[in-house]
C-alpha cells in the first residue's frame, strides 16, 4: 500500500526525468545569455570563491566516504549532514550565480533544484529507509541539508569510518572540480569571445 505522504515522489519521477535535460539546457543557456549581457565583477568572482571552494571540497571529501546502496554511511561529513553532496552542489552553483551577478540566474539554479533535486532526495530517503533499519534514527539526529557542527554519535555507529582515495575516483568527482575551473575559464574568456563574435570587438 503506497503511503500517501510519499505518494507524490512517485508521481513527480516520471515528469522530473522528462524536464531533467531540457531544464539543464535552458539554465545553460540564460547563463550564456546573462554572461553576454553582462560583465562579471572581479570582486563578485573573488566572493564567489568562498562559495565555490568549500563546495568542492565538501563534494570531494563526501565521495570518499559513501558506498552507495551497500552500506549506510553516517561518519565523516555524512555524521554533520545526510547529503553533503548535494549541499556541495548547492554551494558551486551559488558562488558561479554570485560570480555572474545574475538574480535571474540564481533563481533558475532554484528552481531547477526544487523541480530536479529535492524529489530525487526524497526517493533515495526512501529507499535508504527501507533498505537500512539505522536511517529513521539517523534522520533524527543528522539534518537533511543544514548541517550541524558537532558530528552525531549514532548508537549503532561502529568505527569511525575514513576517507578513501579510491572512492573519490571511482564516482568520478575530479569531475566537479573540472567543471568548475571551465565555468570559471568561461567567466574571463568566454565573453569577450562572445562579443567577439557578435559584434567584431572584444
Amino acid at each position: 500500500m503506497t503511503n500517501p505522504g510519499t505518494d507524490w515522489i512517485s508521481r513527480w519521477q516520471p515528469i522530473a526525468r522528462r524536464i531533467r535535460v531540457p531544464l539543464g539546457f535552458a539554465v545553460a543557456a540564460l547563463y550564456l545569455f546573462e554572461l553576454w549581457r553582462r560583465q562579471p565583477h572581479p570582486d563578485a568572482i573573488a566572493w564567489s570563491v568562498a562559495l565555490v571552494v568549500p563546495g568542492l571540497w565538501l563534494r570531494g571529501y563526501a565521495s570518499g566516504y559513501v558506498k552507495k546502496n551497500q552500506e549506510l554511511t553516517i561518519t565523516g561529513p555524512y555524521a554533520h549532514v545526510r547529503n553533503p553532496l548535494y549541499l556541495g552542489s548547492i554551494l558551486i552553483a551559488a558562488g558561479f550565480a554570485v560570480a555572474l551577478g545574475s538574480w535571474a540566474f540564481a533563481a533558475a539554479l532554484a528552481i531547477m533544484f526544487m523541480a530536479i533535486y529535492v524529489p530525487v532526495i526524497a526517493s533515495e530517503e526512501r529507499f535508504l529507509r527501507s533498505a537500512f533499519p539505522g536511517f529513521t534514527e539517523y534522520c533524527r539526529r543528522v539534518p537533511r541539508l543544514v548541517p550541524r557542527l558537532t558530528p552525531a554519535r549514532l548508537n549503532n555507529e561502529g568505527d569511525r569510518g575514513r576517507f578513501f582515495f579510491a572512492l573519490y575516483l571511482k564516482h568520478r568527482e575530479y569531475n566537479a572540480l573540472l567543471g568548475a575551473f571551465l565555468l570559471y575559464l568561461s567567466l574571463f574568456i568566454l565573453r569577450p569571445a562572445l562579443h567577439l563574435i557578435l559584434h567584431g570587438r572584444p
